[in-house]
C-alpha cells in the first residue's frame, strides 16, 4: 500500500522434529515496540475510562480485543473524526495508530515564479503564498540574491501536510520564515544544494546553488491532536517520514537525485518532533512511507550495486536515528509470489531483502501479506493442488496454488523470522511484524470513493493471522479507513460481534511431564476442543482441554499480545508417517476457529 495508497491521495505471514517446521520460541529481544502499552504485557481489559468534549463522550475500554492491534489511518481535517476513530480501533484491542505520508516533489515555476503541477498549470495548493505580492518561491529566489547576486537557486519542492511546525524547523531564520494565509501556513526553507545543510548559513561570502522547500502546512497541529488523543487511549502513533520522490524511470523507485533536499527536510522536521514531541510516550516511532517488493536485494552501504531505494532509505534513518534516538522506524514492503511475473520472489529471495533491509536502520518490518492484491495466497503445503480461493481469480486465473504462487505467507514469514534472527546476531536490533491486508483485489463489494479492491470479511481476516504463525510479534493491518468500515457490516462490526473466537497460529509435537502430545498457540484457546483427523482415520479424535488438556493464557514472549498455549495428549506412535494432521478448534459455544491447522508428522 502503499502505492495504491500513493496514487489514491497515499503484503505475512513445520515443526519442529516431527510435526510442523517451525522456529524455536524466540528469543526476549523480539519484543514489539508498542511494548511499553499497559496494553501489552498482560490479555487485554475491559475496564477504561470515559471523556468528554466537544466532540462527544468516548470510552477508553478495549471491549472486544482482537488480534490485529495496529491500523493505518487516513489523515483527516476533523478533530472529531480522529476520535470516533481511535475509540474504535482502541475498542476492539488497537494500540497503535499509522499514518499515511505524503511526498516531496521537485516542481517546475512559472515566469512570475508561481508554483506548477504535474500539467504544467498553476497549483491552486500553492499559489496563494506570496511575501508583499510576490510569489514565495521568486522571493526566495530574490532574498538569497540580495545576499549574493550570484546565490541561484537550481530546483524548487513543494510538501503538504496537515501538522503545523514549531521555530525549530527553521536553519536560518534571516531566509527562512512562515508565511500564514487564512487557514494555511507556508513554509519557506533553504536547502544547499549539496544537501549539507549548513548550520553556519553564510549566504554572503560565497555564492552557491540552493533548493527552496515550501511546505503548505495547518493552522492547527493534527499530530499533537493525534498524540493526545493516543495518551488518553494508552496507544502509540508513527507519523510518516516524507516519502521520497520516485525515479521517473522506474517509479516503483527511489529517486537518489534528490536524496540531499530530502534528508534535509526530513532532518528539519525531525528537529522540530524532537523539541516539540520527542517525549511523549505516545510518539511509538516514525514509518517510512515509500512502499517497496521485498525481493532479493543488496545493501552494503556505499557499494554501487546497493538498491537505490534502500540507498534513500538509510540516509533517512540516520537522520531519525540523530534526532529522535530511541524511536523506531516502521517499514512495510510489499510480498509477490506470483510465478507468472518476473518479479516474483521466492521465499529465500525474500528473506535475502530483509537482510538487506534490515542494514538500512529499521527498527521494524512490517511485510504485507500481500493476500488483498492476491500477490500471495493463504494455503498450507497439502493444499498446492488445490484451487485458488475464487477472490484470487482475477489476479492468477483459474489455476491450484502451487501454479499460481512460489509459497504461502506463511512460508515467508518464516523465512523472514529465520533472517531476523540471522540480523539481530550480527546486531541489527530489527522487529519482524506482519501487516495483513483487510481487503479483497476486486470490488463486488467497493470500499471507499476510488480504486478497486473490494471489502473482506472476518473469516478471511482470520485465516490470514493464522498463517502469520508463531513468526512474528505483533500483528498490524492496512488500513482502518476505509476498509474496516465499509460494507454491510462492516469489519469492524464483524470483529466485535465475534472478537473472541479461537485462531490458532501454530501447532508442534511437544511432551509433557511424561505424556507426549501437541502444543498449539493461538488466541482465545481457552476452553476449548481440539479435533485430530488424518487420512484413514475412520472419526476425529476430540480433545477437550479443560479436561484432558492443559492452558496457559499467560503472554508469550516474542509473540503478539493475546497469544495463549494449550497442550493435548497425543499418541504420536498412532499417527502415519508423512500424515498430515487437521486440527481444528470450537470454543465452549460451539464457534469453530476459521482455519485449522495443518500438521505434518514427518
Amino acid at each position: 500500500m502503499r502505492l495504491l495508497t500513493v496514487l489514491l491521495g497515499a503484503a505475512i505471514i513445520a515443526a519442529v522434529a516431527a510435526v510442523v517446521i517451525v522456529l524455536p520460541d524466540p528469543p526476549s529481544d523480539q519484543r514489539s515496540a508498542a511494548e511499553s502499552s499497559p496494553t501489552e504485557n498482560a490479555s487485554p481489559s475491559a475496564t477504561g475510562s470515559a471523556f468528554t468534549d466537544p466532540c462527544g463522550t468516548f470510552d477508553t475500554g478495549m471491549r472486544t480485543p482482537y488480534a490485529v492491534t495496529g491500523y493505518w489511518l487516513r489523515p483527516t481535517s476533523d478533530p472529531c473524526t480522529w476520535r470516533k476513530q481511535l475509540e474504535a480501533i482502541h475498542k476492539v484491542g488497537g494500540d497503535t495508530v499509522i499514518r499515511l505520508g505524503t511526498g516531496l516533489q521537485a516542481r517546475a515555476i512559472d515566469e512570475e515564479g508561481r508554483i506548477l503541477d504535474s500539467e504544467r498549470q498553476i497549483d491552486s495548493r500553492y499559489a496563494p503564498c506570496e511575501e508583499q505580492g510576490v510569489p514565495c518561491a521568486l522571493a526566495a529566489e530574490q532574498d538569497l540574491q540580495k545576499a549574493n547576486p550570484n546565490n541561484r537557486v537550481t530546483w524548487n519542492y513543494v510538501y503538504r501536510t496537515d501538522e503545523h511546525f514549531g521555530p525549530d524547523i527553521f536553519r536560518c531564520p534571516g531566509l527562512e520564515r512562515s508565511i500564514p494565509v487564512g487557514k494555511t501556513v507556508y513554509y519557506r526553507l533553504i536547502a544547499p544544494e549539496d544537501g549539507t545543510d549548513d548550520p553556519g548559513c553564510d549566504f554572503t561570502t560565497k555564492a552557491g546553488n540552493y533548493h527552496v522547500i515550501l511546505i503548505a502546512a495547518a493552522a492547527e497541529d493534527s499530530l499533537t491532536t493525534l498524540l493526545g488523543l493516543a495518551d488518553r487511549f494508552h496507544m502509540k502513533v508513527f507519523p510518516a517520514l516524507p516519502l521520497a520522490p520516485r525515479d521517473p524511470a522506474q517509479p516503483t523507485r527511489a529517486d537518489p537525485t534528490h536524496i540531499g533536499t530530502l534528508t534535509t527536510l526530513t532532518r528539519r522536521i525531525l528537529q522540530d518532533y524532537g523539541v516539540r514531541l520527542g517525549r511523549r510516550d505516545s510518539l511509538g516511532g516514525v514509518y517510512q512511507p515509500f512502499e517497496l517488493q521485498m525481493r532479493q536485494m543488496t545493501y552494503t552501504g556505499g557499494g554501487e550495486e546497493d538498491h537505490p531505494t534502500l540507498t534513500v532509505y538509510a540516509e533517512q534513518h540516520e537522520i531519525v536515528e540523530q534526532e529522535l534516538p530511541g524511536k523506531p522506524i516502521l517499514v512495510s514492503p510489499y510480498l509477490d509470489a506470483r510465478k507468472k511475473v518476473s518479479f516474483g520472489a521466492t521465499p529465500q529471495q525474500v528473506a535475502q531483502g530483509f537482510e538487506a533491509l534490515a542494514r538500512t536502520g529499521v527498527g521494524i518490518i512490517a511485510p504485507q501479506d500481500s493476500r488483498g492484491t492476491g500477490k500471495v495466497g493463504l494455503f498450507w503445503p497439502d493444499e498446492r493442488d488445490d484451487p485458488v480461493d475464487d477472490r484470487l481469480k482475477p489476479v492468477v486465473g483459474e489455476t491450484t496454488y502451487g501454479t499460481a504462487y512460489h509459497g504461502s505467507t506463511r512460508d515467508y514469514y518464516r523465512a523472514m523470522a529465520q533472517a531476523r534472527e540471522k540480523m539481530v546476531q550480527q546486531g541489527h536490533q530489527v522487529e519482524l511484524w506482519a501487516n495483513v491486508e483487510a481487503f479483497e483485489p476486486s470490488a463486488t463489494q467497493p470500499c471507499g470513493a476510488q480504486g478497486t479492491r473490494g471489502a473482506t470479511d472476518k473469516d478471511r481476516l482470520d485465516t490470514a493471522v493464522t498463517m502469520t504463525g508463531r513468526y512474528v510479534s505483533k500483528v498490524i493491518s492496512y488500513m482502518w479507513s476505509d476498509f474496516f468500515t465499509c460494507g454491510a457490516p462492516p469489519l469492524a462490526d464483524q470483529i466485535a460481534g465475534d472478537w473472541n473466537r479461537p485462531i490458532p497460529v501454530d501447532g508442534i509435537h511437544k511432551g509433557r511431564g511424561i505424556q507426549d502430545g501437541l502444543e498449539i498457540r493461538g488466541y482465545n484457546l481457552g476452553a476449548t476442543r481440539i479435533s485430530l483427523s488424518w487420512e484413514g482415520l475412520p472419526a476425529p479424535r476430540v480433545l477437550d482441554v479443560a479436561s484432558v488438556g492443559w492452558y496457559d493464557p499467560a503472554a508469550v514472549p516474542g509473540l503478539p499480545v493475546g497469544i495463549q498455549t494449550v497442550w493435548v495428549p497425543v499418541d504420536w506412535a498412532e499417527v502415519p508417517q508423512d500424515a498430515w494432521i487437521r486440527v481444528e478448534i470450537t470454543s465452549a459455544d460451539g464457534r469453530a476457529a476459521a482455519e485449522p491447522l495443518h500438521v505434518h508428522a514427518t
